[in-house]
């Protein structure tokens, strides 16, 4: 019985996993505290960690039928993220290990992100291609054995991830954050090729065959909008995220269904945040059909950050056998990703 503890950024989550099934799954957001100053900031994110954090782990506990005696093991997210965010979560899921006396779990973010759509899906298949695409990261890896084996990167973004581009021009469009979701449902009244958009790095060979760039596509899409501007015009919002959020799909699925074909996987599985955009979830569904390619996608809300995911791999780190986190553990906001245990101590 795992309980997972995530604090990275703006969500406080707390899940419950047994045996790769989920028994709770309790997220507090304080994304309307920041929404005010167009993006996350940090010190009001780590305050509301720390107020949170009881109330999310009482309410997993309860809505799993369990008294904090009945767990076993304690996961939480070490990195990356936010510093003092990740810090509130440590302490509190140190705290609850060492009074429970039960082992803990150092996880890193990104593959809590992977292992999520394990919860809906059962076991990963060997191999698998896993495109994770959120606000801070955009990767395409070669999975085997995600708690066993290294995590090989196959590409990831030279600059902006895509989560961070839709934020970015959102903002630039008028649209409110989290830009995302304000992206999606602006562009269900637009034309997707109304703006000619640039797909950065889409035909790139050798190195960068799958790295990923953003930062040019939010540039042609904020001189879009200033021209409109300058000219006096109203600017076509609907028009400009459609035609934003085709690019950004057209790009990410297409080295997507490209990197399964080179490498023999035979399934793709989509995760972060921005799995939940509706043109990726279509438009990577259409693409892997073409290639018969099964795709797994988790659902919406375990796309987003949260607790369950980070229980889903401690509950699979236990099951493996793992080492659990040395009592020194700590923090580490920008980890890269080569494992999913994540036990970094401080020199």
């Amino acid at each position: 019985m795992v309980l997972g503890i995530e604090s990275s950024c703006d969500e406080t989550g707390a899940g419950i996993v047994q045996g790769g099934r989920l028994l709770a799954h309790v997220v507090a957001s304080s994304m309307d505290e920041h929404a005010r100053f167009g993006g996350v900031v940090p010190e009001i994110a780590a305050r509301a960690h720390l107020h949170a954090f009881n109330p999310v782990v009482r309410q997993a506990l309860d809505e799993a039928g369990l008294r904090p005696g009945d767990l076993d093991a304690v996961a939480v997210t070490t990195g990356p993220g936010l510093s003092g965010a990740l810090q509130v979560g440590l302490a509190g899921a140190k705290t609850l290990a060492y009074a429970l006396g039960v082992p803990l779990y150092g996880v890193h973010h990104l593959a809590g992100h992977v292992a999520a759509d394990t919860l809906e899906h059962g076991p990963l298949p060997d191999p698998c291609v896993v495109l994770i695409v959120s606000g801070g990261h955009t990767s395409l890896l070669l999975v085997r054995d995600l708690v066993r084996e290294p995590i090989l990167h196959l590409g990831d973004t030279l600059d902006d991830a895509a989560g961070e581009c839709f934020d970015k021009v959102a903002r630039v469009f008028g649209l409110p954050y989290p830009g995302g979701p304000a992206i999606d449902r602006a562009a269900r009244g637009g034309d997707p090729a109304a703006v000619a958009f640039p797909r950065p790095l889409r035909a790139a060979g050798g190195q960068d065959a799958y790295a990923f760039s953003f930062s040019g596509l939010k540039t042609a899409a904020a001189r879009w909008a200033e021209e409109h501007r300058r000219r006096g015009e109203a600017l076509p919002v609907a028009d400009g995220a459609a035609s934003l959020q085709e690019a950004v799909a057209d790009v990410l699925t297409r080295k997507a269904v490209a990197a399964c074909r080179e490498y023999g996987a035979r399934t793709l599985v989509v995760v972060g945040g921005v799995a939940a955009n509706s043109r990726v979830r279509d438009l990577a569904q259409r693409r892997c059909a073409s290639a018969g390619i099964a795709l797994r996608v988790p659902p919406m809300t375990l796309c987003t950050d949260n607790g369950a995911m980070i229980a889903a791999i401690g509950d699979l780190l236990v099951r493996s056998g793992a080492e659990p986190a040395p009592i020194e553990v700590t923090v580490d906001p920008s980890a890269p990703l080569a494992y999913a245990a994540l036990n970094p101590v401080a020199a």
